[in-house]
């Protein structure tokens, strides 16, 4: 069951962890995860762990989702890009400390249960589109933060492009020992500037929209 208590006990788990951006830590306390976790699994909303949602896909930890969206630096003014709407409780939060988020989910499904939870909190400074994260959302680039929550190999080219100048991007990169590490990349005027944070796991960033028939 969920409680006030259950809330307040997260945010000083992510206090006592190294997050301290006051702002993401009152977004975090703002979204109800236990909206965001399969039934079987609701009991386990306020611990700080990941959870699976179904398609091979999961809710990541509360930390990485906080310790993700402080890294990007964010304020009211800025304009997100999220590859990996998954079940929508990183993009809940991601919509609380800026001006849009523009969010891409390759399972369909998914993407349809999280546009509910998103209505269901009233969260209007969301677009959101079922396609492949890997090519982004061109028609609306420049993007002033991109967040990916999915690791490739290579950092993709089109995210790149579609990073605006002054911009940063946080995603986990896969290495050839299969160690995923969280970079941040910020765009300068002279090119990309990369930066390690730590390590991390994710499901695999793959192409093309999912051919989903059931969970």
């Amino acid at each position: 069951m969920t409680t006030p208590a259950n809330r307040a006990r997260l945010i000083l788990s992510l206090r006592s962890a190294g997050i301290t951006d006051i702002s993401v830590l009152s977004a975090v306390e703002r979204v109800p995860r236990e909206l965001f976790v399969p039934e079987p699994f609701r009991d386990q909303s306020y611990e700080d762990t990941a959870l699976p949602i179904g398609y091979g896909q999961t809710l990541s930890q509360p930390y990485i989702v906080a310790f993700m969206v402080a890294s990007l630096e964010l304020n009211k003014t800025l304009k997100v890009l999220e590859i990996g709407t998954g079940s929508g409780y990183h993009c809940s939060v991601l919509s609380y400390l800026c001006r849009r988020v523009y969010t891409v989910e390759r399972h369909r499904p998914l993407l349809a249960n999280a546009e509910q939870k998103f209505s269901e909190l009233q969260l209007h400074n969301i677009s959101t589109r079922a396609g492949d994260g890997m090519k982004g959302w061109p028609e609306q680039a420049p993007f002033d933060r991109i967040s990916v929550s999915a690791a490739s190999s290579e950092i993709p080219q089109n995210l790149l492009e579609q990073l605006a100048i002054g911009g940063i991007m946080i995603l986990p990169v896969s290495g050839v020992d299969r160690k995923q590490v969280l970079k941040k990349i910020s765009r300068t005027d002279s090119g990309f500037e990369t930066q390690d944070l730590i390590e991390v796991r994710f499901v695999p960033l793959l192409p093309g929209l999912a051919r989903d028939k059931s969970a």
